[in-house]
């Protein structure tokens, strides 16, 4: 089996230099796109275990090649690369199927451990039940919102279950709290981001009490996951 084969798209040449760098140090085999319509063709034509996509491009924005690619593939990882004052485009590239965020400027360590949680959880294909998350026994219906675990109703409110449902979206990925302020209140909220603790309290007491093995973790200063017990 062949190295993870990861496409850079980067049209500044210094920092898209450094990251093949680094990633062929890790043993990734690596290629460069430095324009949008490049990398829509790179993805187009090739198949990648991963993108590392920045959003200000030349030709076309990432966003737009996100949007475009989503269309065909749900299912190659997509980490945006994005600037520190660009809140907007951070929640619209979730909101169109990026699977993560970076801000620059950014730790190479920080990147490389995003990539491997990637790589380790790729996404699976919509099947039939794609409105269907699950982990063990616990199980959510993102259309009839209906919540179950071991076959037991859970009665949740709106925030509660827009909250599981990002975790579930995110299994084994550690989310720190503005991400989930980003992607359940939305970026135009700016309360305290502890409400996030208050929250996941509130599905700690209706999901995980009672029961032997707790779904919800807490990562001690990085933040929550729901962590799937056969991964």
């Amino acid at each position: 089996m062949g190295q993870p084969n990861i496409l850079i798209v980067e049209d500044e040449q210094k920092l898209s230099r450094v990251l093949q760098l680094e990633l062929e140090y890790e043993n990734y085999e690596t290629t460069i796109a430095t324009s949008g319509k490049e990398a829509l063709k790179q993805m187009e034509n090739n198949q990648w275990d991963l993108v590392l996509l920045d959003i200000m491009l030349p030709e076309l924005s990432g966003l737009e090649v996100l949007r475009r690619v989503r269309k065909t593939d749900e299912t190659t990882p997509i980490i945006l690369l994005t600037a520190r004052d660009q809140v907007h485009d951070k929640v619209s590239g979730l909101d169109l199927g990026a699977n993560d965020y970076i801000t620059k400027p950014f730790q190479i360590e920080e990147l490389l451990a995003r990539i491997r949680v990637h790589l380790r959880n790729p996404i699976k294909k919509k099947e039939e039940n794609g409105d269907l998350l699950a982990v063990g026994e616990l199980q959510v219906n993102q259309n009839s919102r209906e919540v179950k675990r071991a076959e037991k109703q859970v009665e949740l409110t709106p925030r509660e279950f827009d909250l599981l449902v990002c975790l579930l979206r995110n299994k084994n990925i550690v989310l720190n709290r503005e991400q989930l302020i980003e992607q359940v209140w939305g970026f135009d909220y700016f309360g305290d981001t502890n409400v996030v603790d208050v929250y996941i309290r509130y599905l700690r007491q209706k999901v995980d009490k009672g029961y032997d093995q707790p779904y919800i973790q807490t990562i001690r200063g990085v933040g929550y996951t729901i962590k799937d017990i056969e991964a």
